[in-house]
């Protein structure tokens, strides 16, 4: 598999089943929020789920290693992302558990058909394209810039491919908090837990975690704050534990 490295990528190991990643060290690697979006997320035994914007594969990976969801598919609209994440598939010899897709996710309940899916994942842009200075590399920029979908093209399209009572998971930024739980409820997604993540435990929330159920009635729950650093560069016990590192 060494062979089939292109330039500027390398292998990353995921701590998880021994599982690991293909990345470009030179364009978008995945961060700490998808890493704590697949522990969020849950998927039950027999579930499918989807991963929509899947980068490099990242969030489907670590879920076929963290739950005993049945089948995993991953929409991706980058070419180049799309190929890195079926050959870390084809790495960790996922192929009959995980498939990748490139496609467009305003296209999504066209590509998987209406009520296909039990859960939703999704690591969206965070930024809209008025929200500060958007990266030349073009990668980069759509990864964090509403450049070839919105927030409401993405719920949107989950609500259409999700059964009802299907679970709808994202990680974002606090700021549209508003918006996102506006949106949502427009397309029958009502949240029902949200957990904030604050990168120090005097230090304000940078991500909030969500979960909203298709079709559910409106009740929330807050869960405990999740606090990244113990101190500069030192996770708390939590965070290790997510990542699945050895203490």
């Amino acid at each position: 598999m060494m062979n089939n490295l292109l330039p500027d990528e390398r292998i990353d190991d995921l701590h998880r089943n021994n599982y690991k990643i293909i990345q470009n060290t030179k364009k978008f690697c995945f961060g700490m929020d998808a890493v704590l979006l697949s522990d969020f997320a849950k998927v039950k035994a027999g579930e499918n789920a989807l991963d929509l914007g899947t980068g490099t594969g990242i969030i489907p990976i670590l879920l076929e290693a963290k739950t005993k969801g049945k089948h995993f598919s991953a929409l991706e609209i980058q070419e180049e992302s799309a190929d890195m994440a079926r050959r870390s598939v084809e790495l960790n010899q996922l192929q009959d558990k995980i498939d990748v897709v490139i496609g467009d996710i305003k296209e999504a309940s066209k590509i998987f058909g209406g009520a296909s899916f039990d859960v939703i994942t999704t690591n969206p842009p965070y930024m809209t394209e008025n929200h500060g200075l958007i990266n030349p590399n073009m990668q980069m920029a759509i990864a964090r810039h509403e450049l070839l979908c919105s927030l409401d093209d993405i719920i949107r399209e989950s609500s259409k491919v999700l059964k009802n009572n299907g679970r709808f998971y994202m990680v974002h930024r606090p700021f549209r908090l508003i918006e996102i739980i506006n949106t949502l409820s427009l397309y029958k997604l009502e949240v029902k837990r949200m957990r904030f993540v604050h990168p120090y435990i005097n230090k304000e929330p940078n991500m909030v975690l969500i979960e909203a159920i298709k079709g559910a009635k409106s009740m929330v729950k807050i869960e405990s704050p999740l606090i990244v650093y113990e101190r500069a560069n030192v996770y708390k016990k939590d965070i290790n534990e997510i990542y699945g590192y050895e203490e």
